[in-house]
């Protein structure tokens, strides 16, 4: 305290703003250490099944139930339509598996099919995996990081894996994945269930609901080039699917990021 006294007299006689500089800056790092103190396992556990059940839970176990009764109306049993669920973990390689299934093509054009529709998790695992940096039993388990990701995951833990203690990430990261996947399990087996009783049009508004709480998810990002892209990818993915029906995804996801990029470079330029 003296020390501190001391530093503020002398700061005092060279500006008047210094120990207004000094006590801010003690206060942010006064925050900083609370926040970033342990909260231990279980409480960071707790915390990652509180924040799933928010928003996440819903949205998984909406999609699922859409998806479960698309896996029934193919053919597929209910222990297929788990497997993919937590298999897959992903509902554009899920949705290719039902379809492809139900054209009869074989296993291995399924898998390389499925496969593809989830390589957009290959950035966000990049993006995320430095957050468990110096983590033994994370990296023991990375493998099994990767494969319970989703991008409901991805959005909670980038948002809050900053602010946490790194021993707490690891159970924090669990909570939110396994709160997902019981989610996942629950949405698939009513939808399955509920198969012959769901209308086509409820069905196929349920598999899009994911999509669309990625859109909003993005959109309330403060970063400007990430508004961009949604809003140039709303405007030419119509008019590219009217073009190119199978290629208008990746096209527009590369046309929209590319030109969100370049815009967001030039806008910060001028």
């Amino acid at each position: 305290m003296f020390s501190l006294s001391v530093l503020i007299v002398w700061s005092w006689a060279f500006t008047e703003q210094a120990p207004a500089l000094i006590i801010k800056d003690l206060k942010f790092d006064l925050a900083y250490n609370i926040l970033m103190t342990p909260l231990g396992h279980k409480k960071a556990f707790n915390r990652g099944v509180c924040d799933g059940l928010l928003m996440p839970f819903w949205m998984v176990f909406g999609s699922m139930i859409g998806f479960g009764s698309m896996a029934r109306d193919a053919g597929i049993g209910i222990d297929v339509a788990l497997g993919a669920s937590l298999g897959i973990w992903g509902l554009p390689g899920q949705v290719a598996m039902v379809e492809l299934f139900a054209a009869g093509l074989p296993i291995y054009a399924i898998v390389v099919a499925s496969s593809l529709a989830n390589m957009r998790f290959m950035p966000m695992t990049v993006v995320l995996m430095p957050h468990f940096k110096g983590n033994v039993t994370a990296n023991k388990w990375r493998y099994l990081l990767a494969q319970v990701l989703s991008i409901n995951i991805w959005t909670v833990f980038m948002r809050r894996g900053s602010t946490l203690a790194e021993e707490d990430r690891l159970p924090f990261y669990f909570g939110v994945s396994i709160t997902c996947l019981i989610g996942g399990a629950i949405g698939t087996t009513i939808g399955f269930v509920a198969a012959g009783v769901l209308p086509l049009y409820v069905t196929i508004s349920l598999v899009f609901l994911n999509p669309a709480y990625f859109v909003y998810v993005f959109s309330s990002v403060r970063y400007r080039n990430c508004i961009i892209a949604v809003v140039l990818g709303a405007i030419t993915g119509p008019l590219i699917y009217l073009i190119s029906p199978d290629w208008s995804v990746p096209i527009t996801g590369v046309a929209a990021g590319t030109a969100a990029f370049y815009l967001d470079k030039w806008m910060g330029r001028s």
